[in-house]
């Protein structure tokens, strides 16, 4: 690898054009998950359409081109495509968006959907970086062709490399998505610059300063993202996913990959404003000695804010994105005190670190798309367990159809908690059919507790609210025979979550449902 990093600081023209199409070709893969994933989710399917289209142009583009290579090899054309990707990276961010949207209509299996904008945004530059290896082998001044060969492709291979760990650990968590393609693209335009010297022809300069123009104007203007309405009061990229804090309406709403997941009134910052949040209070309708509570998850942290302030528990809460955590104390009035204590770490390990236990466990990290599956399995639910007391309750807010086919997540993961307490309560938030939060309540206490035992102490109990509309929603015949336990070493999360694909998501707000 020092061998290749010496070599590189005398690469001739052909060499740094190779290098420089294997670091924005690998660099565009991995900014693709965040262009995507908005639209279409950040699941298995998303990333095997963007790693097979990917392979796929480059390896057509190399079959091209090494069929071409004999006749059309010369640096003018190198320098043409190169200009060309920097072309259709200024189109990316500029159109991305509308793209997006166009193609999330055509009509194919949920599975397959995003194999469409990935095709359309990213194989056509990419497959024109696919010429530039072959090219630069046919232009090489070695005099062996295995030898010529092997030291375009090690080439690509390390410029591949730094666009991997560049993109990834630098780029994305300092960067908005626009100026990353603004990077890519002008890293492009340089390389074009430096294969056309020492003398550019006027066309060439002519174009140079076209697709210059081009990229400047897609950035200043451009549509790339989720498309919100209101006022964008943050935005950035987290190591984890796309966050944007926006106000509308006196409201506001934290996004994080494109959906909303936490929201706060303005005026009254320490009021429910998504209906899903009030369900958090069920378990004090179930057990009345709650004095410690774990959130596991905490984006805008609605429940942890008002645990914290109307109840007299201590309340810690674990969130893995430490920009979540400090989003969420400048832009969600979330203050650390002796009640309320936060800490950045993945919820599964800070569960089999601590020496706490808790009277109730929230688990409140799920997505509709992206669930990490090892919040899920049996064996964290005994985990869980071990870290309740002899009365505890474990809460999970999970997403998903309350019946048919979108239902098959909520379900294993009800039969998954049934595996490990002696009690589950299923709990919809929505009467429509669609794609909504359920929350399952799993207890310790085998003794179970009736809906009409939860309305009479709903009335009896004086909890800051009543929740006699949430109480409503108990529900009891929650078939799992066609579903499995969810396990460590088999825990077919994807798969659950495929029939969920393109369906809405709503989440019920002032009892009304709004599409998420």
């Amino acid at each position: 690898m020092r061998a290749v990093f010496k070599r590189s600081l005398r690469l001739t023209r052909a060499e740094l054009a190779v290098l420089i199409a294997g670091t924005t070709s690998m660099g565009l893969e991995i900014l693709a998950g965040r262009i995507i994933a908005p639209q279409f989710g950040s699941s298995i399917y998303t990333w095997g359409s963007i790693i097979g289209v990917f392979l796929a142009a480059l390896s057509l583009g190399y079959y091209r081109g090494g069929k071409e290579a004999e006749t059309n090899a010369t640096y003018g054309r190198i320098t043409s495509l190169l200009l060309f990707a920097a072309a259709y990276v200024a189109f990316l961010i500029f159109a991305g968006e509308l793209m997006l949207r166009a193609s999330s209509v055509v009509p194919v299996p949920a599975r397959f959907a995003s194999l469409v904008p990935v095709t359309i945004l990213f194989g056509p530059p990419v497959y024109m970086l696919g010429f530039i290896s072959p090219y630069a082998a046919e232009l090489s001044e070695k005099q062996n062709t295995g030898d010529a060969a092997g030291h375009v492709f090690a080439l690509g291979t390390f410029g591949s490399i730094v666009g991997a760990f560049a993109t990834t650990f630098f780029l994305i968590p300092s960067l908005s998505v626009d100026l990353i393609g603004f990077l890519f693209g002008s890293l492009l335009i340089l390389a074009a610059i430096r294969v056309a010297l020492p003398t550019i022809p006027r066309q060439t300069l002519t174009t140079i300063l076209f697709v210059s123009i081009l990229l400047v104007g897609a950035v200043a203007g451009s549509s790339a993202g989720v498309v919100v309405s209101g006022d964008v009061v943050s935005q950035t990229q987290t190591p984890y996913q796309e966050l944007r804090v926006v106000d509308s309406d006196g409201v506001r709403t934290l996004y994080l990959g494109g959906q909303r997941h936490s929201a706060m009134d303005l005026d009254q910052p320490n009021e429910h404003v998504f209906d899903y949040t009030r369900y958090f209070h069920l378990p004090l309708l179930m057990r009345e000695d709650i004095d410690r509570v774990l959130f596991i998850g905490g984006g805008g942290f609605t429940g942890p804010k008002i645990f914290a302030e109307k109840y007299n528990v201590t309340v810690d809460v674990v969130e893995i994105d430490p920009v979540v955590i400090q989003t969420a104390k400048e832009y969600f009035r979330v203050q650390e005190s002796e009640q309320l204590n936060i800490y950045n770490a993945d919820g599964r390990q800070f569960l089999q670190s601590t020496n706490k236990t808790y009277d109730l466990i929230i688990l409140d990290a799920y997505q509709k798309d992206k669930v990490p599956f090892h919040l899920t399995t049996k064996e964290f639910m005994q985990l869980a367990s071990s870290k309740l007391d002899e009365n505890g309750i474990l809460f999970a807010n999970v997403i998903s159809a309350p019946s048919g086919p979108g239902s098959e997540f909520y379900r294993a993961e009800y039969k998954t908690m049934a595996q490990v307490f002696p009690q589950v309560y299923s709990f919809p938030t929505s009467r429509t059919g669609f794609v909504q939060n359920i929350e399952l309540i799993a207890t310790k206490n085998s003794r179970r507790v009736s809906k009409a035992e939860l309305s009479e102490r709903n009335r009896r109990r004086d909890i800051g609210l009543n929740l006699s509309h949430e109480i409503s929603f108990y529900r009891t015949d929650v078939k799992t025979g066609d579903v499995p336990v969810l396990r460590d070493d088999k825990a077919p999360v994807a798969q659950l979550l495929d029939p969920m694909l393109g369906r809405k998501y709503v989440i019920e707000t002032n009892e009304t449902a709004s599409p998420a």
